[in-house]
């Protein structure tokens, strides 16, 4: 694995995207949006997790993060883990009709690994990108509160719910941020 992608620093930001297998629209549903904000949530609070933005799209997750705890491979590790067996789950026991053809994708990609697995749910790697200069840090702030908006969703970042451009307009979003000034 490439050394470029690799969390080095608990002191810095970065910017991560986790991306679900076969790029399933996974995140169209309440219960699914559910389980990765209450995961985030949990991840704040007990391993250190300081998130400074967030955007939840269809099948994909877009953060800027930092540590005050554990470091952020571990993190990210526990948060898939968690995620991966709360979405199967909800997959299995839900009434979710996409199950018939979703589980089979996650089990497809499950049978490619020797990790005795039954489902895989993410993507491996978080691609973390090292936020070590304004620019960068701008550029990648813009993209998480544009993705919305460049989907077709909202027409400005700050309608979309799944995400912190709520909270950098001056208005409560659904999971707590710490603000990049």
């Amino acid at each position: 694995m490439s050394e470029k992608y690799k969390f080095h620093s608990e002191d810095e930001l970065y910017f991560t995207t986790s991306t679900v297998i076969g790029w399933v629209d996974l995140f169209t549903r309440l219960p699914f949006q559910n389980i990765i904000i209450d995961s985030l949530k949990f991840c704040q609070t007990e391993f250190g997790l300081v998130i400074h933005a967030w955007c939840i799209m269809s099948n994909h997750v877009h953060l800027i993060v930092s540590s005050q705890g554990e470091p952020l491979s571990d993190i990210f590790r526990k948060f898939k883990t968690h995620t991966s067996k709360a979405i199967r789950n909800e997959l299995l026991e839900g009434t979710d009709g996409r199950r018939t053809w979703i589980l089979p994708i996650f089990r497809k990609a499950a049978d490619r690994l020797n990790r005795n697995k039954e489902y895989k749910v993410w993507i491996d790697g978080n691609h973390p990108v090292m936020l070590d200069n304004n620019f960068m840090l701008d550029q990648r702030l813009n993209y998480v509160h544009q993705n919305p908006v460049k989907a077709g969703l909202v027409t400005s970042p700050e309608d979309y719910a799944l995400s912190s451009a709520r909270d950098y307009a001056g208005e409560k979003g659904l999971i707590d941020v710490v603000l990049i000034e």
